[in-house]
């Protein structure tokens, strides 16, 4: 019996889904729990399960599709149901009087009814061999998925083979360079240029006439033949050297069917038909390549700039900048960065900013809040969840490390780098995109010193972090070169006061010039 299935919904909020591949096909096998769909909201990407045991009997729409929550997606022939609908069935023929599908054929032809042994659901002719069957069938495929080579079993993350659909890249063809044979985006993107090249030569040799001229190129000016040309032999040889056609250059004077034609007219002759295969060139280059490109705005990048949009315009934004010495931050980071590496962590400035974050928080927590407008209230956290910006293929994203408070430097770092690493090839979990009550964003990272960060709302505080890098700085009266981390804080003015985001700026300030102040808290 056929059991429909709809998209469910995959995550708080999340109204659409866009169908990146599908994991099964139509005819094969599925256990419950089975992934058969790997589908990207406008969050994450995540795997949606089989709900049943059967079989799939038909794929509702091609990857690729935008589908609504609650839309059927795909059908399944569920295991020990076909018998209960046939029985159905026939009961329902005995009570009217019908007989069964095919039966009337069936009798008038002494032949079995199409589907006797093995129904065929939803009207389809039984006709098709069921997979596997050992038999050949001769008619198109129901499906483009049977005509697609399978990918499933190619070793590439989401945004990969989100990429290689986008660049019409058969995974199979592609030869992984990453780890394990894994499959970057690189190697998508070297498959598609080679490709690109590949057909253009073609549709060049298919469209070059034999004399390698393009055929729809501008006829080079000409003027009917003549019976004879007259030209000095030097002529000649620049209409030789040009390849001219001495007879096709207009003459400088004609009589009794002889054309006179100077050098000079030869070289004019020659420079025409140049700028006309130019041009030429250049309209054909015009309509190869459109000036511009239209990508849909939707997925997470859309959710992206809702946000953007409802925070800046619900939240009046205010900026505090300033810089701090962090000259024993560098030192500190240096001298445990050895041993974070013999435990095989990546020890960034990262941990120690979120450590000094969280102290600032405990001091002045209007800074860890939110902001209950329908009740009036601001909400304040006493837990710390830190929200590490990070910038993918999609756009940027959110990841939350929970209760900063209570980890140490090695575990942040570890958890800021498999966080980052998750959101950058779009395997990280809905529940590690949410919750966080306070953001940090590291511009500096790509390159800058101060910017205006827009607050992760419905928090009401961002701290924006600039490259650490030498800069001058005054000391006992003189100006001497030390490492400096430049910040930039932003608030929701209708929480934070101008003089509460210094202050907490400043306290920021106090434990970065100082780590070993980290070591109390």
């Amino acid at each position: 019996m056929a059991r429909e299935f709809k998209l469910p919904d995959v995550g708080e909020g999340v109204a659409e889904g866009e169908i990146l591949e599908w994991l099964v096909e139509e005819g094969d096998a599925v256990t419950e729990d089975q992934p058969v769909a790997e589908v990207e909201t406008d969050k994450a990407v995540v795997e949606v399960p089989s709900p049943v045991n059967g079989t799939v009997r038909e794929i509702h729409y091609d990857p690729g599709s935008v589908v609504e929550v609650g839309s059927v997606i795909v059908t399944f022939d569920v295991e020990g149901e076909e018998a209960a609908g046939e029985e159905v069935e026939a009961a329902e023929s005995e009570a009217t009087g019908e007989a069964a599908p095919g039966a009337a054929e069936s009798e008038a032809t002494g032949e079995a009814a199409p589907g006797a042994a093995e129904p065929e659901a939803g009207g389809e002719a039984a006709a098709k061999p069921a997979p596997g069957d050992g038999a050949v069938e001769t008619g198109a495929p129901d499906s483009p998925a049977e005509l697609e080579i399978d990918e499933g079993r190619q070793f590439a993350p989401p945004s990969v083979r989100r990429l290689a659909r986008e660049l019409g890249v058969s995974l199979a063809t592609v030869e992984g360079t990453g780890p394990s044979g894994r499959i970057t985006a690189q190697d998508v993107r070297a498959a598609a240029e080679a490709a690109a090249a590949g057909t253009a030569a073609e549709e060049e040799s298919a469209t070059r006439p034999r004399d390698s001229e393009p055929a729809d190129a501008t006829p080079a000016p000409e003027v009917e033949r003549r019976d004879r040309t007259l030209a000095t032999p030097k002529a000649r040889g620049v209409a030789a050297d040009l390849g001219v056609d001495i007879d096709q250059v207009p003459a400088v004077e004609e009589r009794e069917g002889e054309a006179l034609v100077t050098e000079a007219a030869i070289r004019q002759f020659a420079d025409a038909q140049q700028a006309a295969q130019t041009a030429d060139a250049a309209a054909v280059a015009g309509t190869a390549g459109e000036r511009e490109e239209r990508v849909e705005y939707r997925g997470v990048r859309r959710t992206i700039g809702d946000r953007m949009e409802e925070s800046k315009y619900t939240a009046p934004h205010v900026s505090h900048h300033d810089t701090v010495d962090a000259s024993r931050l560098v030192e500190v980071r240096a001298e445990l960065k050895e041993r974070a590496e013999a435990r095989e962590v990546k020890l960034t400035y990262m941990p120690f900013v979120m450590k000094a974050v969280v102290a600032a928080l405990k001091e002045f927590p209007f800074l860890n809040s939110t902001l209950d407008e329908e009740a009036d209230e601001i909400v304040l956290k006493h837990y710390y969840h830190i929200g590490i910006a990070v910038a993918t293929d999609a756009g940027l994203m959110v990841p939350v490390v929970e209760n900063v408070d209570q980890k140490g430097i090695l575990q942040l770092a570890q958890e800021v780098t498999d966080l980052a690493a998750q959101a950058r090839d779009r395997s990280i979990a809905l529940e590690d995109l949410q919750g966080s009550t306070f953001s940090i964003t590291n511009f500096g990272a790509i390159g800058g010193e101060y910017a205006t960060p827009i607050i992760n709302y419905p928090e009401v505080g961002i701290l924006g972090l600039g490259a650490i890098q030498e800069r001058p700085v005054a000391v006992d009266g003189e100006v001497v070169a030390r490492p400096t981390l430049p910040l930039s804080l932003s608030i929701d003015h209708r929480v934070v006061d101008g003089a509460i985001a210094a202050e907490f700026t400043n306290t920021v300030m106090e434990y970065v010039k100082n780590p070993a102040l980290l070591l109390i808290e």
